[in-house]
């Protein structure tokens, strides 16, 4: 006897494809970009030199995306020498596989290509990458990060007429491997040559300037319209100070956190930070005006053509150049307006974030802290006949195989975790040691400063609260002056000169995580540390070790060749494939049993 085909009622068919286009579709979604990182020629200062480009652009392109989206990057590594790209701000939950420094990650070999893929979860905000490894972040390769709001969650502010991403960098005419080089062999490179503003020379403000000739940037604008400037410090060395002729900077966030709106004339930007200003364009109209970023604490006066970027903000309704004397920096050498400054940027803690609930709603100040460190760093010096840059005494040596690789494989004598939690009374010395984070402890850590120059601390995989900061050297008293309420948190921090900065970070992302100072020179010497944050349970939401991980160090062995490698970047694009492929069959049989 035959068997009948199954009969679904119409409703039933309505549901179970409903229900499977939601299953389907629900999902966080991915987006995907294949760069490929070369060697452009340019003369942003007038003399011909390589930089760093990705897709033919310097700077970079911008990876604009949504909270919880799923990023997929392939980068091709064109360069002669090998290329990590890290994520500056990005915290890689649970992710630590994915954050493109030595610690982590093999580089990618010349020649070769990797796939990035992370989410950016539960994070808002304005941040930037950067190539991490062999000073190559001094010849550029860096583009910025925009992660957009849900349409769930509103942003505390009416939204911008348009988005202007600024880059202000320091930047040398000597080639990144020739820096690379000085340091390595005691040269200080001093101050820089000039200030570039998305890869742009100084508009001819003098006659000194407009005798070189530069090529200068343009932003384009409407009269009474309110754009979103999201402006980083991309440099390698360099405290830039930014501001725009005649015109408030509306600060409204910073490094993935909005703050109380505050309206500031400039802005002292230490290396590695990001913020955001809303810039209302109020005035006339009937002429540009001069955007600046201007040097801070260095040698070269602030008043100098090498000390100074220019860039134009130009009206639609302009009749004539930007004219009259740029605006007016701080004090060259005064640091207290630039910690006065710091201080004043706080948390909004009403806002909502990437979640519903406000960013206040998670009291810090009231959480027990579990573990202290105070870490010092202080100006280079000899080690067994070398130049190296300490950390409470100790200068990070990284391993020829990444530390969280020797952890996944229980490779023993790779590193130590004894990092220690003060400075120690011995002799410098050059090692792999780690520190020890509690998995969902609250840790404190105090960054002093006793070196001459400002030093900007970052920590991957986190954003921490900086409660604190002050001249001269941090005692137990110092935790009187902390701000336990509404101290912004960020991944970058400034530690000025003969002072300290004092951070609180709840441990919650578990992972290996790069603390670092961002100042190149100071990174490339050793100062740096991992903070090694293990979940004592098995957490399955925590991700495993990538298919396409590349080998290296005593691994090796493992790496296949570059052909016989997965294709990483295909596997999300396979299951968005066959979602689809689910939903047009289901769609068809629904609509065949329709038209019965």
């Amino acid at each position: 006897m035959r068997s009948s085909p199954p009969h679904f009622p119409c409703t039933s068919l309505v549901v179970l494809f409903l229900s499977v286009a939601t299953v389907c579709l629900a999902a966080d979604p991915y987006v995907f970009f294949d760069w490929t990182v070369s060697y452009l020629t340019a003369s942003p200062l007038g003399t011909r030199q390589q930089v760093i480009g990705i897709n033919g652009l310097f700077p970079g392109p911008i990876l604009n995306v949504t909270t919880n989206w799923n990023v997929v990057v392939n980068v091709k590594n064109n360069l002669d020498e090998p290329l990590l790209l890290t994520w500056n701000g990005i915290q890689h939950r649970k992710n630590s596989w994915q954050d493109g420094v030595l610690g982590t990650n093999c580089p990618i070999p010349s020649g070769w290509n990797w796939t990035y893929e992370f989410q950016v979860k539960d994070q808002i905000g304005s941040f930037f990458y950067f190539p991490s490894t062999n000073f190559q972040r001094a010849a550029g390769g860096y583009g910025g990060i925009i992660i957009n709001n849900r349409d769930i969650i509103p942003v505390p502010f009416l939204l911008p007429d348009g988005d202007v991403t600024l880059f202000i960098s320091d930047w040398f005419t000597k080639s990144h491997k020739k820096l690379r080089k000085d340091v390595e062999s005691k040269i200080d490179f001093g101050d820089p040559d000039g200030i570039l503003i998305n890869g742009f020379g100084p508009f001819p403000f003098s006659s000194e300037v407009a005798s070189k000739g530069f090529p200068y940037g343009t932003i384009n604008v409407e009269p009474g319209r309110t754009y979103r400037f999201r402006v980083h410090n991309s440099g390698i060395a360099t405290t830039l100070n930014f501001r725009i002729q005649n015109h408030n900077l509306l600060l409204v966030e910073t490094e993935g956190s909005y703050t109380v709106q505050q309206n500031y004339t400039n802005m002292d930007i230490h290396v590695g930070q990001s913020f955001s200003f809303l810039v209302t364009m109020d005035q006339s109209g009937s002429n540009d005006y001069y955007i600046v970023a201007s040097t801070r604490f260095t040698k070269t006066p602030s008043s100098s053509a090498k000390a100074t970027g220019v860039a134009i903000l130009h009206y639609s309704s302009s009749q004539g150049p930007a004219s009259g004397p740029l605006p007016d920096p701080p004090n060259e050498l005064d640091t207290s307006f630039s910690m006065n400054q710091a201080r004043s940027i706080r948390l909004n803690v009403s806002a909502g974030a990437a979640r519903p609930n406000p960013q206040g709603s998670f009291k810090y100040g009231q959480i027990t802290v579990t573990d202290v460190y105070v870490i010092v760093n202080r100006p280079p010096e000899k080690i067994d006949g070398w130049l190296r840059a300490t950390l409470n005494g100790i200068s990070y040596l990284p391993p020829s195989t990444p530390l969280k690789l020797a952890q996944q494989y229980n490779i023993s004598g790779v590193y130590k975790l004894d990092f220690p939690k003060r400075p120690m009374n011995r002799h410098p010395k050059v090692d792999t040691s780690v520190m020890n984070g509690t998995y969902k402890g609250f840790m404190e850590i105090i960054f002093q400063n006793s070196d001459t120059i400002v030093k900007s601390y970052h920590l991957d995989g986190y954003a921490f609260f900086v409660v604190g900061m002050d001249f001269g050297l941090w005692t137990e008293n110092s935790r009187s002056l902390y701000n336990k309420g509404d101290g912004v948190a960020r991944s970058t921090t400034q530690v000025f000169p003969g002072a300290w900065t004092a951070i609180l970070v709840y441990l919650d992302n578990a992972g290996m995580w790069n603390l670092r100072i961002d100042n190149l020179a100071s990174w490339y010497l050793g100062q740096e540390v991992y903070l090694n944050v293990v979940n004592p349970e098995i957490d399955t939401s925590e991700n495993s070790i990538p298919q396409n991980t590349i080998y290296c160090g005593r691994l090796s062995p493992l790496q296949r060749d570059q052909s016989q490698r997965v294709n990483f970047s295909g596997s999300p694009r396979s299951i968005l494939t066959t979602s689809r492929g689910i939903l047009l069959a289901l769609f068809a049989i629904l609509i065949s049993t329709l038209a019965r």
